[in-house]
C-alpha cells in the first residue's frame, strides 16, 4: 500500500502536479463530449453532538447555491432519524432537486433503526445505485453485522448479501464509478473485511474513478491496486475521548452537549467539492480551512492512534487533491 501524505501531495502539486495510477480506460466509457459531474460533498456533521450543527449544514448549503453542483450528498453520522431532527434532515434534502445520503455507525445510536433512516432520509435502500451525467455512484453501507474478526465497538463489515450485489453492479456497469461509502474501504479504521473488499474492487479497477469515505475525521487518501481511496475530513471535528477530554467552549455549551468535550472542534464547517471532468481525466477535491477551536490534538499529546498523527492526517481542513486519470495496466 503506497500513503500519500498531506504534506508530500500539497508540494507534489506545486512542483509538478499530482499523476497517479488510475487506467484511462474508464475514459473511454465517457460519451463524446461528456459533461463535467460536480457532487457537494459533508460527512460527519453530527448534529446530536455539536450545538452548531445546523449552523455548519447552512455553511454547506451556502456553497452549494454559489457553486450549483450536480448533485449533494452527506456521507454519514448526519442527524439522527427523528421528529427532532426533521427540519434540518428537510433542509438538506430540500437544498437540491438530488440529495443523497449514506448511513453512518452514528446515525443508528440511541435506539434509531435503518428503517428510520430510510424513511427520514428519503433513502431509496441501505445500499444503491444512483447515476449523475454518465457516472455511477454505488453507496454502500459499512454497517453490516457478522464479522468474523470483530470484538467490540460498532459494526464495519460489508456482509455476504451486499458483497455480491457490489460484485454484481461492478460486473454489470459499463460507465465510470465513483464508490462511496461511510467506513473506509482501505487506510484508518477501514472495514473489517476490507482486504476482500480492496480485491473485488481493483478486479473492475478499468471502471472506478475513485472510492471517498467519512467517518475517521482525517484528512488522508491511499493507494491501493490501481484504486485511490480519499477520506474525506468532519464538518464539525476530530473525537479525542475520554482520555482528552477537554472544554473548547464557554462552560454553558458543554453543559448543553457534554460529547464536545471529547472532541476538537473544527472553528468553520468542512466540505468539499467533487469534480469530475472527462475532457481533462481529472478529478478535483476541492480543499478547504480551518482552525481548532481550544487546544489541538497535537496540545493535547493525542497519540490514540498510531497509524495517523496530528498535523498530518489530522488536521482542520480538506486538502485539495488533483488526481489525473492516465495510462495504466492492471
Amino acid at each position: 500500500m503506497k500513503k500519500i501524505n498531506r504534506r508530500s501531495f500539497i508540494n507534489g502539486i506545486v512542483a509538478t502536479g499530482i499523476v497517479l495510477q488510475i487506467p484511462d480506460t474508464v475514459l473511454g466509457m465517457f460519451p463524446a463530449k461528456a459533461k463535467t459531474v460536480k457532487a457537494g460533498l459533508i460527512t460527519d456533521l453530527h448534529h446530536d453532538i455539536m450545538h452548531d450543527g445546523a449552523e455548519r449544514l447552512e455553511a454547506f448549503l451556502a456553497d452549494v447555491r454559489k457553486s450549483n453542483p450536480d448533485f449533494i450528498m452527506q456521507m454519514g453520522d448526519f442527524a439522527y432519524p427523528n421528529d427532532k431532527n426533521k427540519p434540518l434532515i428537510d433542509r438538506f434534502n430540500n437544498a437540491h432537486p438530488t440529495a443523497l445520503h449514506v448511513i453512518g455507525n452514528h446515525d443508528t445510536d440511541n435506539g434509531h433503526t435503518k428503517a428510520q433512516c430510510l424513511e427520514y432520509y428519503k433513502m431509496p435502500a441501505r445500499y444503491y445505485t444512483k447515476e449523475v451525467n454518465g457516472v455511477r455512484f454505488i453507496v454502500l453501507d459499512g454497517n453490516d453485522k457478522g464479522s468474523p474478526t470483530r470484538k467490540s465497538g460498532y459494526p464495519s463489515y460489508i456482509n455476504d448479501e451486499q458483497k455480491l450485489w457490489l460484485q454484481q453492479q461492478l460486473k454489470e456497469i459499463n460507465k465510470p464509478i465513483v464508490v462511496v461509502s461511510h467506513q473506509p474501504l482501505a487506510g484508518e479504521l477501514a472495514v473489517d473485511n476490507a482486504a476482500e473488499i480492496q480485491e473485488i474492487l481493483s478486479a473492475a479497477a478499468d471502471k472506478i474513478l475513485v472510492a471517498i469515505n467519512g467517518h475517521t475525521h482525517i484528512d488522508s487518501h491511499v493507494l491501493i491496486k490501481n484504486i485511490n481511496y480519499v477520506h474525506i475530513n468532519s464538518a464539525s471535528y476530530f473525537w479525542v475521548g475520554g482520555k482528552y477530554k477537554h472544554n473548547s467552549y464557554p462552560e454553558e455549551i458543554h453543559k448543553k452537549h457534554e460529547w464536545i468535550a471529547y472532541t476538537c472542534p473544527y472553528q468553520d464547517a468542512l466540505f468539499t467539492m467533487l469534480t469530475i471532468n472527462p475532457a481533462s481525466g481529472t478529478i478535483h477535491i476541492e480543499g478547504r480551512k480551518s482552525n481548532w477551536v481550544g487546544a489541538s490534538p497535537a496540545q493535547l499529546n493525542y497519540v490514540e492512534q498510531s497509524a495517523i498523527a496530528p498535523g498530518k492526517e489530522i488536521v482542520p481542513f480538506i486538502s485539495k487533491r488533483n488526481i489525473k486519470v492516465t495510462r495504466n495496466s492492471k
